[in-house]
């Protein structure tokens, strides 16, 4: 097919005639009229009906219009890769979430690189309230966060990424003395260990016991989940992490599951987006990232 033919169709519905398609396509009436008929030929479709002196859309040129409008935006878009690729050069300050950043940003890096030589990125690991704040200071570009801390109304435009399943760990030998925490109402002799009390999933994890009425010895705060594992492997506690985090840990017999009452859980899943303030513009290069991202977090879970 054609596909100057298809612009041309588009353009005469956007026009509302062929007169009109002629001069803004520089072309005389009788080349509009031609390359319709082309179109209408290698269709096998008559996709205008003559009423009057006017060429009105059928209903076969109805429904060939989105798909038409949706085919050539993407050779539009095609034909400007290697000009947006040029374009994609700078600095870029992105906010990440650190389980993200450890656990998911490695082929987005990796072709970003790939795509754009020439950009800069910075990078930095801070909590997912840290990244709402500083996108809304206009101090990052993007931020990689979790949207369930919300605070941030309509003031940030965000990009779903997916959902991801949390899941409390222990050691197998830990779990073996801990393995009830479903029953309400009772004390549990063993530190949680997690990240700092703005963490998401702390503050899930913490609304659970609450609801359950759950007592545990203490808490054991750092600001690393490798920490925090290597600390649960070794049988100094237990934890709340996304799942992926520790699929290969849990595979491997190094942590076991330690099933929880999911109806009274506040959240079974985290939500992971990318942010920008509304007002903010999408530079070649910030689209280019978040293309990235809904390329590769989207598609593993």
């Amino acid at each position: 097919m054609d596909l100057k033919n298809l612009r041309t169709f588009q353009t005469v519905v956007q026009e509302g005639g062929f007169n009109k398609a002629a001069e803004k396509l520089n072309y005389t009436q009788s080349t509009i009229t031609f390359q319709i008929n082309q179109l209408e030929q290698e269709l096998g479709l008559r996709l205008f009906e003559k009423i009057g002196r006017r060429m009105v859309l059928n209903q076969a040129g109805q429904q060939l219009l989105p798909y038409a409008a949706e085919v050539l935006a993407a050779v539009d878009k095609m034909q400007n890769f290697q000009a947006n690729l040029s374009e994609c050069q700078g600095d870029l300050h992105i906010g990440l979430g650190e389980t993200l950043l450890c656990y998911k940003m490695a082929p987005v890096l990796q072709e970003f690189h790939q795509l754009a030589p020439r950009a800069r990125l910075f990078l930095r690991s801070i909590t997912c309230c840290e990244i709402r704040d500083e996108l809304l200071r206009g101090s990052l570009d993007l931020g990689l966060f979790y949207e369930d801390i919300g605070g941030f109304g309509s003031s940030l435009r965000t990009v779903p990424l997916g959902n991801y399943p949390l899941v409390l760990v222990a050691a197998p030998e830990v779990k073996s003395d801990f393995a009830d925490f479903s029953t309400p109402d009772q004390t549990l002799p063993v530190p949680f260990i997690i990240d700092e009390p703005d963490c998401v999933f702390r503050q899930i994890f913490e609304e659970y016991l609450q609801r359950k009425e759950i007592r545990i010895d203490h808490t054991i705060e750092l600001w690393s989940i490798p920490t925090i594992k290597n600390l649960v492997a070794g049988g100094l506690g237990i934890s709340f992490l996304p799942r992926f985090t520790v699929e290969e840990d849990l595979a491997a017999g190094r942590l076991a599951e330690i099933e929880l009452d999911w109806a009274v859980l506040p959240a079974a899943e985290l939500r992971a987006v990318c942010g920008l303030h509304k007002n903010k513009w999408i530079s070649p290069l910030m689209q280019l990232f978040m293309d990235l991202c809904q390329k590769h977090l989207t598609a593993a879970r």
